[in-house]
């Protein structure tokens, strides 16, 4: 009964849409409603114009930064695998627009035949050439390869988000990281510059032990300062080699490759006033990875009419011709010629509930990409009000810590002149000068925290590269395609 009740229903589906074009099964794809607050949670986002992107590291005013974004973005092996992504997702596109036509095969043989005699008889040799056409159309009925081409036209379009959230992701790493090297050669500078100061100030204190006029403790406390000091510069040293090495490879080069460039001094770069933000609502057409994970969840959408439309009947026309002769001459004249064609109709009656159980698991693969897009704006949405707070933040910081280091500049001024004039203690003089070095110190990592955030807020509203970009281009390039001899594995 249940066979029966199958077989009846896919004969009433056929029959249904055979008059109809574009007859498909399978849910349609909507645009997903996500829940998107009016206005950010963060009181120093405060604009509502939709957030100046375009090209936004050129506001940071360092034209070398902007030509190492810009080589990145070009030799960068992340955006070439990326490119390698399209240059698949498209060939997937093609191949699935196949599928709605016709298939067409050639054949031929030739075969060299004995037939009868013994050892006392006779025999006769022949030879025989046949030569065929084959073809097969299947009809398109309940939309397997529609679903399967806007499936792949979905795929399409992720691919090349991707490269965008790939590039996205690049840039904000290359300036981080030239950020970051900028502010280590500064505190570099100010540690060694400090240290010589405190060594001049250990060798006059070390003279004044030995005229009697100062402490062997006051001795020791400058030298140990000067010391501690000068401890922190073969770190910061590896902090700074790190930080170049790494954008030699993010730029796809070797990890030495950029020393001489970048060895120069150039001051840490600074951004502007705090940029426009937008309202919410513009993360989800700024962002690359929010409209990565959209268009995924379409591309998982159009798979479930994939796998439904394996439970309906499938209709075939298919076609052959084929000729036969005794020459290779008589195959267009003299022949014998065979010829077939006609409808064929498959209707899946019983499968052991494979065919429901694939429809289930592409309903649940559907949902994971839509609860994974769900949670890629909520995550878009708290970069940007964790980057508005974290910027807005740290200049309120820095503003403080500016203050502090002029303070203390002037506390260890006075420190110097008191203790010069004999009314005041050496330990006040270190005191004040270990103050001022963190002082300062701190002011140049407040500096280069303000850039970093002013990155990542620029990343966090989906601000990448908008110049064009050559995906055509194989990384490899194949020679010898053709046919030739095999040559022995890792033969040159």
């Amino acid at each position: 009964m249940y066979r029966v009740r199958v077989f009846g229903l896919g004969i009433a589906a056929l029959v249904a849409c055979t008059g109809l074009t574009g007859c498909v099964v399978g849910p349609d794809y909507m645009q997903p409603d996500v829940p998107i607050p009016t206005s950010w949670a963060a009181p120093a986002a405060k604009s509502s114009r939709p957030p100046q992107l375009s090209e936004w590291w050129r506001r940071l005013n360092d034209p070398l930064l902007n030509t190492l974004i810009e080589e990145g973005v070009t030799h960068n092996l992340a955006v070439s695998a990326a490119k390698a992504r399209i240059r698949e997702a498209r060939a997937t596109y093609r191949q699935a627009v196949g599928g709605l036509f016709p298939f067409a095969d050639g054949s031929g043989s030739a075969m060299r035949s004995k037939s009868g005699g013994s050892l006392q008889g006779s025999s006769s040799t022949y030879s025989q050439y046949q030569a065929g056409f084959d073809a097969s159309w299947e009809l398109d009925l309940f939309g397997a390869n529609k679903r399967a081409i806007e499936a792949a036209a979905y795929g399409l379009d992720a691919a090349d988000e991707d490269l965008r959230a790939t590039q996205l992701t690049l840039i904000g790493d290359i300036a981080s990281y030239y950020v970051e090297l900028r502010g280590y050669q500064a505190r570099i500078d100010l540690a060694t510059r400090t240290s010589e100061s405190q060594r001049e100030t250990a060798m006059l204190t070390k003279r004044q032990l030995e005229a009697g006029s100062a402490s062997a403790v006051d001795a020791a406390n400058a030298a140990g300062l000067a010391a501690s000091t000068e401890a922190n510069v073969p770190a910061l040293k590896t902090a700074y080699m790190e930080a170049a090495h790494r954008l030699g490879v993010l730029t796809g080069r070797a990890p030495g490759a950029l020393l001489a460039r970048l060895n120069k001094v150039l001051p840490i770069p600074q951004p502007g006033p705090l940029p426009s933000t937008g309202v919410p609502a513009d993360v989800l057409v700024t962002r690359p990875d929010v409209r990565l994970a959209e268009r995924q969840y379409a591309q998982y959408t159009a798979r479930i009419g994939q796998a439904e439309a394996a439970r309906y009947p499938s209709v075939s026309l298919t076609g052959n011709i084929a000729t036969s002769a005794l020459s290779l001459g008589d195959l267009a004249k003299s022949s014998s010629i065979g010829w077939s064609f006609g409808p064929s109709l498959s209707v899946p009656i019983f499968q052991g509930g494979q065919l429901r159980a694939a429809v289930d698991v592409a309903r649940a693969q559907r949902d994971q990409y839509f609860l994974a897009y769900h949670s890629v704006v909520l995550e878009a949405l708290e970069d940007v009000e964790n980057s508005v707070v974290a910027l807005s933040q740290e200049r309120v910081r820095y503003r403080k810590l500016a203050t502090a280091a002029a303070a203390y500049r002037k506390s260890t001024s006075l420190a110097r002149q008191l203790y010069e004039g004999g009314s005041n203690s050496f330990l006040d003089v270190l005191d004040a000068e270990r103050s001022l070095y963190s002082a300062e110190d701190s002011l140049i990592e407040s500096r280069v925290a303000i850039a970093t955030d002013y990155i990542s807020l620029m990343k966090a509203l989906g601000g990448g590269w908008d110049g064009d970009l050559e995906v055509d281009r194989p990384v490899v390039v194949d020679v010898h395609t053709g046919p030739h001899l095999l040559r022995p594995a890792g033969g040159a």
